[in-house]
């Protein structure tokens, strides 16, 4: 009797076959597993972690009805509520957590973390919490950086607790693990800076900006007099009190010192940035120019509607000030009076 079956050849093809349908399936099942994981992981620390936010809510030590004014105290009522194995002080933080960390598309270095004003993204108004940052590791595998707010909103005699007024954190439900990435095993709640860009609010190119875009208020002759020489100021007009006030002053004021308001070429390089160009002097124009809306929303503003000036930090004199237009099509140099109220402004950093 004939027996029939594969031959060879066709064996070795369907196993290639096979490999390649395997190879190209495994690692998005892996990956979607992963993804999956984490996002239990996250679900239970939540879970948990809230519930021992909300039993200390009842008992009264959250909020103003807290005994602490400090992380460190939040800390040591928390690990009564949620077993942890390790616990770090600002000066050790990265003896709980990884140093580097991924935070979208660049690395951040935690390392010189150590006060909430390092660490929290205030809301408008709010003042620094003036807490220190603590590490945590807890019984359950889960790394975590947390400082706590003082004036935390809470009542026990209701069972919320409103999260981002009470504490800022960021955990890792892997710990010290791969993959150390935002998004995926490292989770942040809200209220928690870019870490990735430090003290910075945004970066353009190297410019970091600490605060951004904001209408400047002005200030009397007599304040500016008082203050010019902590703000750098070199000439204050009593003129300027005639129209308003000088507002480039509290500009000035606002930021700190002239040294925290760009500089003109700072401006003009923001320009060629927005603009999509290279051509623009710190001096110069560059008109028939198209405004790239999603760049300029960096600096904390969606539209220039029919355009406004940003104050620089150079004086011209005790009347004038520098500054540069930004318009949908053009930009400009401009020296305008510092009694001119339409003006804009934002703060840098080192």
């Amino acid at each position: 009797k004939n027996k029939k079956g594969f031959t060879l050849a066709e064996v070795l093809i369907t196993l290639g076959i096979i490999c390649v349908v395997a190879a190209l399936t495994i690692p998005t099942l892996v990956q979607n597993y992963q993804t999956k994981a984490w996002a239990t992981a996250s679900q239970v620390f939540e879970a948990k972690f809230t519930e021992a936010l909300k039993t200390m809510n009842v008992q009264g030590k959250l909020g103003k009805y807290g005994k602490y004014d400090s992380t460190e105290g939040f800390v040591e009522e928390l690990q009564k509520h949620f077993k942890t194995t390790k616990v770090c002080d600002k000066d050790h933080l990265m003896q709980c957590f990884e140093k580097t960390v991924t935070w979208g598309d660049k690395d951040a270095d935690l390392s010189n973390i150590k006060e909430s004003k390092d660490f929290v993204q205030l809301a408008e108004g709010e003042s620094d919490w003036g807490t220190n940052v603590m590490g945590i590791q807890f019984a359950n595998g889960v790394t975590g950086l947390i400082a706590y707010n003082p004036n935390c909103k809470s009542d026990p005699y209701d069972n919320k607790v409103t999260g981002s007024d009470c504490y800022a954190m960021v955990y890792d439900t892997s710990g010290f693990a791969n993959p150390n990435e935002l998004g995926k095993d490292l989770i942040s709640t809200p209220n928690v800076k870019n870490l990735a860009l430090g003290g910075c609010l945004a970066k353009i190119n190297e410019i970091c900006i600490t605060k951004l875009v904001f209408d400047s208020t002005s200030v009397s002759y007599e304040e500016c007099e008082a203050n010019k020489g902590t703000w750098g100021i070199q000439k204050c007009a009593v003129d300027n009190d005639t129209y308003g006030g000088d507002y480039w002053a509290g500009a000035v004021k606002q930021c700190g010192h002239i040294s925290k308001l760009p500089t003109m070429a700072q401006l003009a390089e923001i320009a060629n940035y927005v603009y999509n160009t290279s051509g623009i002097d710190p001096l110069g124009s560059a008109y028939d120019v198209s405004l790239d809306t999603s760049r300029f929303s960096e600096l904390g503003i969606s539209s220039v509607g029919s355009g406004f000036t940003l104050w620089s930090g150079e004086e011209s004199n005790e009347y004038m000030a520098r500054g540069r237009e930004f318009g949908t099509n053009g930009t400009y140099f401009n020296s305008n009076s510092r009694t001119y109220s339409p003006k804009k402004v934002f703060c840098i950093g080192d």
